[in-house]
């Protein structure tokens, strides 16, 4: 099938909506771009589905290429049949194509191929037949200088078949779905060494589960038990199954005296070679689609992070935790921009309790602050419970919350951070980014390396080169969606915006330091390497919001001003009112009168365009993360002993992973809502009703302050 059909097929989308997005794709056109600006030639479709077309397109070109090659490698050896030609023709997967290519792939010397060079491939093709003749007689006529016996003759023709039915595509794929449909994984502990990790495995110390149902977290935690030596796995199934399933393909005839050799080699080539070999390629597939898995949940969470509504207009105290070196201080104006920093001894060994809550209390005065962040490393539990006293006693005003701090430590020690404080210790930079992460939560971490933000599982146990490229989508997506103040915005985030590479955003940075604010978005075109292509990309997505045009604060894209300025003056108004506050209502509300349709006639333009334009012109600044639940910001102080059996708590989800989500309650411990107890009603994934950052409410059902563990429901009570 032509791959756009199969796309389109594939994709349950039309062929020629397939044809121009391909089309688009093959020009150099970001993702971001098309799904925003290119509606008319895609049909509309959105991001999700331009890059599921994206991936395979790229997949099915990458087959039909290895496709060319087999061809060529089967055909170099003059053994390629009109049937082998087809089979490789229809292939659907490089997995099948694999199985095609498998007995024409040169190898190393095998049992087979040894006795190939002695001269019994013969004596196998007679067994093969299964004649009336009787192989011991047959063999006969091969004893040489090599093969000394009749037995030996025979074992050897065993071989050769023993490695023909292994790699027989037929049979491979039979017997690997029939290994899947009815195998058993089972895990077992590792006698006789002494691993600190091991504890952690101790639930699959004598495991076994249906190869078919096993869920991806615990492929996951088998493969990291395995790797480190402390488990020992292995699929088993039905041989005798097997062995028959293998027979029926390969036997013609029970009655033939060739029937016990070809039996035997069935059995010998399963055992030495198909069933190793399938259980390696099964192992490989779950554990390719738990890895799938794991990063899907882990992009999940890093978007639901990255999208949090930033906290605008308020003047940060950020702390970063710690015992014997202090707690780290710093006060961040509602731009973010460091005001002053210091550190306070509060904790062990030197207790200076009373002195720290001057310290905190003489900052929040002198620099007007009205939040706190607190980062939830060590001793945050105990800082926590510092400014908690800070606000009962002295700042009542206050508020505050803990931050996850997971990353910071990598931001702080970063070229990047160096470059953006270079005179600063890295502890007061990690306590910066604390600060800032509630600002403006997107523009702070897209600074830090997404698989340190710690908002996944297992994210250590998968493929790192898929994990960051589905990372970086997250990122690249969330950035473009929301959109980048060009004036104020660090290289670190404007390297994220469609078409800007590092090195192109580190010039634009460049060209603000030397020239000043940009005016207008046409002053991009002046950076050094940013050419025609690379403005039009980027263009839509940044905005200036004090410039000389007010277009340039929008999402309307600069190719499609004359279009913006024509819906203005038909409703009576000029690009320069949609900086008045007052008259930017009047303009919505006309706005909203206006049918898309009709206007894309009069003005011979594309519908989804102009729906586009008519919703950016009332909204110029629009921040979309604006519209979500601000944080849960907490005035006092729980502890592990307060916590009891029924208790109502509000909470913010910190994490979900596939068996529940950790919320942050106000104490030390997160605490776990397993799948459970997520909802009244079944829940298939808990993404389905929660995502990070959710604030919620939740019933403590279980406080286990031994192991620190907390159980929680957010279902009713009944």
């Amino acid at each position: 099938m032509d791959i756009l059909k199969q796309l389109a097929t594939e994709l349950n989308i039309k062929p020629k909506q397939v044809e121009q997005t391909v089309a688009l794709l093959d020009e150099g056109n970001t993702i971001p771009f098309i799904a925003r600006y290119r509606k008319e030639a895609t049909g509309e479709l959105d991001e999700t589905v331009i890059r599921d077309l994206s991936e395979r397109l790229t997949y099915l070109r990458n087959l039909e290429e290895r496709k060319a090659e087999v061809h060529r490698l089967i055909d170099e050896q003059e053994k390629l049949t009109p049937e082998i030609a087809e089979a490789i023709a229809n292939a659907a997967t490089l997995q099948v194509l694999d199985d095609i290519y498998r007995p024409f792939r040169p190898k190393r010397r095998t049992r087979a191929s040894m006795a190939k060079e002695k001269g019994l491939e013969p004596l196998a093709l007679k067994l093969l037949e299964q004649g009336a003749d009787d192989p011991l007689i047959l063999a006969k006529d091969f004893i040489n200088d090599e093969v000394a016996t009749v037995e030996d003759a025979l074992q050897g023709a065993q071989d050769i078949l023993a490695e023909q039915f292994t790699d027989d595509p037929a049979i491979r794929a039979m017997i690997r779905k029939f290994t899947y449909d009815t195998g058993i994984l089972f895990s077992e502990e590792v006698k006789g060494e002494e691993i600190a990790e091991a504890q952690e495995f101790q639930m699959y110390f004598d495991y076994f589960e249906d190869v078919s149902k096993i869920p991806p977290h615990r492929i996951l935690a088998i493969n990291r038990g395995e790797r480190l030596k402390v488990l020992k796995v292995k699929i088993q199934i039905d041989a005798q199954r097997a062995y028959a399933l293998i027979a029926k393909e390969v036997i013609t005839a029970q009655s033939s005296p060739s029937f016990p050799y070809l039996k035997m080699a069935i059995e010998d080539g399963y055992e030495r070679l198909l069933a190793p070999s399938v259980e390696r390629d099964i192992r490989n597939a779950l554990t390719e689609a738990a890895e799938e898995h794991a990063i899907e949940i882990f992009a999940k969470n890093l978007r639901d992070l990255l999208m949090q509504s930033p906290v605008r207009g308020r003047r940060v105290l950020g702390i970063d935790p710690a015992f014997r070196t202090g707690c780290k201080v710093v006060a961040v104006n509602e731009f973010g921009d460091l005001l002053e920093y210091t550190t306070i001894y509060p904790h062990e060994p030197q207790k200076r309790w009373n002195e720290a809550i001057e310290t905190l209390q003489a900052l929040a005065k002198k620099h007007d602050l009205s939040l706190v962040t607190i980062g939830n490393g060590t001793a945050s539990r105990e800082t926590e419970q510092l400014v908690a006293e800070l606000i009962k006693e002295h700042s009542p005003d206050l508020q505050y919350l803990v931050i996850n701090e997971a990353g910071a430590s990598v931001y702080s020690a970063s070229d990047l951070a160096r470059k953006e404080f270079p005179d600063l210790d890295v502890s007061i930079r990690g306590a910066i980014s604390i600060a800032r992460r509630v600002q403006d939560p997107l523009a702070e971490l897209v600074k830090i390396d997404p698989k340190s933000i710690g908002v996944g599982q297992y994210q250590h146990d998968v493929n790192q080169k898929e994990l960051t490229n589905a990372l970086g989508t997250v990122v690249e997506s969330c950035v473009n969606h929301v959109g980048v103040e060009l004036n104020t915005a660090s290289g670190a985030l404007l390297s994220h915006v469609a078409g800007l590479s590092a090195r192109v955003a580190n010039e634009v940075v460049n060209y603000r330091l030397e020239n000043g604010t940009f005016k207008k978005r046409s002053e991009l075109k002046k950076v050094k390497g940013l050419g025609p292509k690379t403005f039009e990309q980027a263009a839509g997505f940044l905005r200036i919001a004090d410039g000389d045009r007010p277009l340039d604060n929008t999402a309307v894209h600069p190719e499609s001003y004359s279009l913006a300025l024509q819906i203005l003056e038909q409703i009576g108004y000029k690009e320069k009112d949609l900086q008045d506050r007052e008259t930017l209502a009047e303009i919505r509300g006309k706005l909203k009168g206006l049918n898309a349709k009709e206007v894309a006639l009069n003005l011979d333009a594309g519908e989804p365009t102009i729906r586009d334009i008519i919703d950016a012109l009332g909204q110029p600044g629009r921040d979309p993360r604006d519209e979500l639940p601000a944080p849960l910001f907490r005035d006092d102080v729980l502890s592990m002993e307060d916590l009891r059996p029924g208790m109502i708590l509000k909470g913010t989800i910190q994490n979900v992973v596939d068996f529940g989500a950790f919320v942050d309650i106000g104490v030390k411990k997160a605490g776990l809502v397993h799948i459970s107890q997520l909802s009244d009603n079944y829940v298939r994934h808990p993404t389905d009703v929660v995502q990070v950052g959710d604030i919620v409410s939740v019933r403590i059902l279980e406080v286990d302050a031994g192991r620190e563990r907390i159980s929680l429901t957010m279902k009713s009570e009944r």
